[in-house]
C-alpha cells in the first residue's frame, strides 16, 4: 500500500493504518470486516472493468480493416489482454497459496480453507500474520518478485504504445510501484524495504484488497490500452458494403377491387447510395428506377388471397467494386372488407402508460361497434381524441393474452395482445453512455439519468439509488452509497477527485418506472478519466 503526499490521500490511507494497528489489538470483527467491504467493492470494479473490455476488441480489429497502415493496431489487442490475463493469474497463484497454507494447507485453494460464521464463508487464517511475513518478505520474499513483476508487465504494457505517444501514457498508466511513499514514511527504520513496509506482520486478511488492487491496475491498464487502439484505428466512417432488398407497399392489405402498390429499393446499412449501376427486375420483368433508386411497382388486386412476387437487383459494391446480384420474396393479402384493430405505437400493451389503439371497421360507423377488453392483464379500454386507450396492470405469462373484443352489424372479432412492463431505460449521463470522459466533463455531471430509449410512450422512469466507487492509480479505493438518482454530497466529494486515469464504477443501480411494484436492477456503468 502505498501512502502518497497529498492530504486527503494521507488521511485515507493512515485510517488504512489505524484499522491495521486495530487488528494487532485483536478488535473484533467489524475491523476485518472494514477489509473485506473495500476488497469486495475491488472485485466488483474488477468485473465491470472486465466487461468493459471484452467489447472493445472485436471494434478494434474490425476498424483495422479499413486500411493496411491500421492493421498494427489491431495486431496489439490480444498482447495487451494476455498481459492482463497472465498478470492476474500470478496474483491469483500468490493468493491462493497464502489462503491453502493459514488453511488446511493440502496444498490446493479448496473449501477447507474456510469456516462458516454465522452461515457466511470466512477465511480460516484471515488473522495469520505468519504466512504474510515468511511467504512475502522473509523466507520465499514473494513481495520483492511481485515489486519486480510489477514492473516488468508496466514496461511490456508500454511496448504496445506507438513511441511518439509514451511520454503522455506513461503518466496515466495504472501499474507501477511508488517507492517514494514508503522510503520517506515514519517507519522507515523498521521497514527496510517496499515489501517489508507493506507486507511485514499484516494479516492475511488485511493484505487481500492490496492484491485485488494490483489486478484492478492491470485490468485498468488493459482498458486503457484497448481505448488507445479504438482511438488510432478510429470509428467514424461506415463502408457499404451489406445490402438487401426492400419493398414498401402503401398498403399490406388490400380490398378487392382496389390496386396494390409498393416502392422496391436496395437498402443499405448508411446515407443513401447513388444509383448509378443498379437494374432491376420484378417477378422477371425490367423496373424503371427512379433518381433516389426507387422502383414502383403495381397490381391489380382481382382476386382474394396471398399474393406473391420477386425483386433482383443488380448492382455494384462501393467497397470491393465487385457486381452482386441480391434477391428478396414478398407477399402481400388481398381480403373483403373487415375489422381493423392495430395499437397506435406498438404491438403490445404496457403497464403503467396510456396505450393508444385505433379500431375501424371498413364500411361501418364507429357508432355502430361495440368494443371492449377481456382475458388476462387486468386492461380496461375508453374513448379518447377520437380513438381508443388501454390501460393494464398485470404482465401476461406465456399463452395468455389480453383480448380486445369488437361487435357490429354482421361482424364479431377478437384479438390478442400480450402485456408486458415498460422496458429497462438505459443509464446515462446527461444522456450520454460514455466509456471514457475528459475530467472538467466528468466534474460537471450532477446525476444518472434513465432513459427509455426509442420507446415512444409518454413515460418517465428514476433512479432510486446506486453505489459509487473511485479506483485511483496506487491509493484506496473511495465508496458512496447514493440515494435518488441526484449525487449526494458524499458523491460529488468523491467525483471533485476525478484525475486522468482514474477509473469510476456506477453499481447496484436500481430505478422504478411507471407500473412497477418493485425497483428494478440495472446494468452498471464504468467511466475512465481521460
Amino acid at each position: 500500500m502505498s501512502i502518497p503526499k497529498e492530504p486527503r490521500q494521507l488521511m485515507i490511507n493512515i485510517m488504512y493504518l489505524v484499522l491495521t494497528a486495530l487488528l494487532a489489538l485483536n478488535v473484533s470483527a467489524e475491523i476485518f470486516n472494514a477489509f473485506k467491504v473495500v476488497d469486495q467493492g475491488l472485485k466488483s470494479s474488477n468485473k465491470a472493468l472486465d466487461d468493459s473490455n471484452a467489447k472493445l476488441p472485436d471494434i478494434i480489429k474490425e476498424r483495422a480493416k479499413k486500411t493496411k497502415e491500421l492493421e498494427k493496431y489491431a495486431e496489439r489487442v490480444d498482447p495487451a489482454r494476455q498481459l492482463s490475463r497472465e498478470f492476474t493469474t500470478y496474483i491469483d497463484g500468490i493468493v491462493d497459496h497464502m489462503i491453502d497454507q493459514s488453511g488446511d494447507a493440502n496444498g490446493v485453494h479448496d473449501d477447507g480453507d474456510y469456516r462458516d460464521v454465522k452461515g457466511v464463508k470466512e477465511l480460516k487464517g484471515k488473522k495469520d500474520k505468519d504466512i504474510t511475513t515468511r511467504y512475502l518478505v522473509e523466507d520465499d520474499k514473494k513481495g520483492a518478485e511481485l515489486k519486480e513483476k510489477v514492473m516488468e508487465y508496466r514496461t511490456k504494457f508500454l511496448e504496445l504504445i506507438d513511441d511518439e505517444d509514451k511520454a503522455a501514457f506513461e503518466r496515466e498508466i495504472a501499474m507501477g510501484i511508488d517507492d517514494e511513499t514508503w522510503r520517506n514514511s515514519a517507519n522507515t527504520k523498521k521497514n527496510t524495504n517496499w515489501e517489508t513496509f507493506n507486507f511485514r506482520q499484516m494479516p492475511l486478511a488485511a493484505t487481500m484488497p492490496i492484491f485485488s488492487k494490483f489486478k484492478n491496475d492491470a485490468k485498468a491498464t488493459e482498458a486503457a490500452i484497448l481505448n488507445y487502439l479504438q482511438g488510432k484505428v478510429g470509428g467514424e466512417e461506415i463502408v457499404l458494403d451489406q445490402f438487401t432488398v426492400v419493398s414498401a407497399p402503401k398498403k399490406s392489405y388490400v380490398i378487392k377491387g382496389e390496386t396494390f402498390e409498393t416502392d422496391v429499393f436496395l437498402s443499405a446499412s448508411a446515407s443513401a447510395n447513388s444509383n448509378t449501376g443498379i437494374s432491376m427486375r420484378i417477378n422477371g420483368s425490367p423496373a424503371t428506377i427512379d433518381e433516389n433508386g426507387v422502383a414502383k411497382w403495381r397490381a391489380p388486386a382481382s382476386s382474394v388471397g396471398i399474393k406473391r412476387y420477386n425483386a433482383e437487383i443488380t448492382t455494384t459494391n462501393p467497397t470491393t467494386g465487385e457486381v452482386k446480384t441480391y434477391t428478396n420474396s414478398f407477399e402481400y393479402e388481398v381480403g373483403e372488407r373487415s375489422v381493423t384493430v392495430s395499437p397506435t405505437k406498438m404491438n403490445v400493451f404496457y403497464i403503467g402508460v396510456e396505450n393508444p389503439v385505433e379500431i375501424s371497421a371498413a364500411g361501418i360507423s364507429s357508432n355502430d361497434m361495440k368494443v371492449s377488453m377481456s382475458g388476462a392483464g387486468g386492461g380496461t379500454i375508453s374513448r379518447k381524441d377520437g380513438g381508443f386507450v388501454v390501460n393494464v396492470n398485470k404482465q401476461t405469462r406465456k399463452g395468455e393474452f389480453a383480448k380486445i373484443n369488437v361487435s357490429a352489424p354482421g361482424i364479431s372479432v377478437s384479438k390478442d395482445f400480450r402485456v408486458k412492463r415498460i422496458p429497462d431505460p438505459i443509464v446515462t449521463l446527461s444522456g450520454k453512455q460514455p466509456t471514457s470522459m475528459g475530467n472538467g466533463e466528468f466534474k460537471a455531471q450532477g446525476a444518472l439519468i434513465p432513459v427509455l430509449q426509442g420507446f415512444d410512450f409518454d413515460a418517465r422512469c428514476n433512479i432510486v439509488g446506486f453505489n459509487f466507487y473511485r479506483s485511483a492509480k496506487r491509493q484506496d479505493p473511495e465508496t458512496s452509497v447514493n440515494k435518488g438518482g441526484s449525487f449526494t454530497a458524499n458523491t460529488k466529494n468523491i467525483q471533485m477527485k476525478a484525475k486522468p486515469g482514474d477509473i469510476f464504477l456506477f453499481e447496484g443501480i436500481k430505478c422504478r418506472c411507471p407500473g412497477d411494484v418493485a425497483n428494478r436492477p440495472l446494468p452498471n456503468m464504468v467511466v475512465r478519466i481521460k
